[in-house]
């Protein structure tokens, strides 16, 4: 394997770190799981940095919001993505089978990993310019700390400011394959207001439902 990574911009001198960093453990033996314990922490801190300085007035509530804005697996599979790491992940058959290259949550953890093989194989300074040039667009595009409250968070706080009955979420539908499952959800609150919404997971259909049912009450 290659000691580059598509558009990483760092050329590993060990690149066996890089062959480990992009191994799931599907595939036996030596696998990313503990890079990717270690690649989690480093990149929680240059992040957690790199608002402090940014974001001087923040309060801590604040910057946690902000950087779980940022180091999500949403965030994670869409840099992995640009990477084209899915490509040259090392997978069992079952994962290739089952179409493990394109899930968020091994693109995420494989990400993780190449920070952690990154951190390694460079050292901190070098790992820190990789995840600030891959966060770069992310960071200079990131909202208000309170625009980041998520749909369903603001949904509540609206209703009790207002001693109004909290909304209820059913589940109303699950489709598509194990591994391409499509989850409908409806946020009710009252009898008056109802919102239906469809996506790759529960909670996401939650947050979009409850997004449409505050458009209605506020």
């Amino acid at each position: 394997m290659s000691a580059r990574l598509a558009t990483l911009a760092y050329e590993f001198r060990e690149p066996a770190l890089l062959d480990m960093a992009l191994t799931h453990r599907s595939a036996g033996g030596f696998n990313n799981e503990r890079l990717e314990f270690l690649g989690d922490a480093v990149l929680s801190l240059v992040i957690a940095e790199w608002l402090y300085q940014t974001r001087p007035r923040a309060s801590e509530g604040e910057l946690s919001r902000l950087r779980a804005s940022l180091v999500n697996q949403e965030s994670l599979a869409s840099i992995a993505r640009s990477l084209q790491l899915g490509d040259a992940l090392n997978l069992g058959s079952g994962e290739l089978k089952s179409g493990g290259f394109r899930r968020d949550s091994i693109l995420a953890d494989a990400l993780e990993a190449v920070f952690g093989a990154v951190y390694l194989d460079g050292g901190f300074v070098v790992c820190c310019r990789v995840i600030r040039g891959l966060y770069e667009a992310r960071m200079s595009g990131l909202p208000t700390a309170a625009d980041l409250k998520d749909p369903k968070t603001r949904l509540q706080e609206y209703l009790q400011a207002r001693q109004q009955a909290l909304p209820a979420y059913n589940l109303l539908e699950v489709s598509g394959e194990a591994h391409a499952q499509r989850f409908t959800v409806e946020c009710v609150v009252g009898d008056q207001h109802r919102g239906v919404a469809t996506a790759n997971s529960r909670r996401k259909a939650e947050q979009e439902a409850a997004r449409l049912v505050l458009e209605r009450v506020s």
